[in-house]
């Protein structure tokens, strides 16, 4: 029989719990390697054996937003209107992930630690989400519903929605409404319906 693991992935979970809660109570630099082992009751040596350091916890929460998006768009199914289920990854899937987990998405979409360099796992688990969300672009694209747009430039306009979305939503709620959900819905939907004017037709006003 191998040895068992010194700190195993429930100790992992717990730490990135409370680097979260950390940061998101008092931004970057109010996370410290002894900070975290202290919330849950562990060894500084805890964090450095899973994580190698302060910026490795770091890293690892960028890493942990862009695998929730993953995951959370492969369960959803796929439906034979393109348009409404990518509404839905924009409303159940992205903005879910932004409100509920803000300090991970500053540290992965706003950079909120300058400095931090992403490793390529956190890249690859970035990859992976995006690749996702253009497979859903794709099929509008299959639908004839993006008017000849390019795919990889679809998807980067509606994934910049919906940070631009998550941003104002964080910083100055009270600009979407009384119904921030229902102000996401209603962009994405402005949105793909652009998408559906044929490319050529951009700029003319009859």
């Amino acid at each position: 029989m191998g040895r068992p693991r010194l700190h195993d992935e429930a100790t992992r979970e717990a730490l990135l719990g409370a680097a979260e809660a950390l940061v998101e109570a008092g931004g970057p630099g109010a996370l410290s390697v002894r900070a975290a082992a202290d919330t849950i009751g562990t060894s500084t040596r805890a964090v450095y054996s899973i994580f190698g350091s302060k910026e490795g916890l770091l890293s690892a929460l960028a890493q942990r937003s862009f695998e929730l998006l993953r995951d959370e768009l492969a369960r959803l199914p796929v439906t034979d209107d393109p348009a409404s289920d990518l509404v839905t990854a924009g409303v159940q899937v992205f903005r879910p992930m932004a409100i509920k987990h803000p300090s991970m998405f500053a540290l992965a979409f706003l950079r909120a630690a300058p400095d931090l360099e992403l490793d390529e796992q956190v890249q690859d688990a970035a990859r992976q989400g995006l690749n996702m969300l253009r497979d859903r672009v794709r099929q509008m694209a299959d639908a004839d519903l993006l008017g000849g747009r390019d795919i990889d430039g679809a998807t980067v306009q509606f994934n910049a929605m919906c940070q631009g979305l998550a941003t104002t939503e964080l910083r100055n709620p009270t600009m979407l409404g009384p119904d921030p959900r229902r102000a996401w819905q209603a962009a994405f939907e402005t949105l793909l319906s652009g998408f559906r004017a044929p490319v050529a037709m951009e700029g003319r006003r009859d």
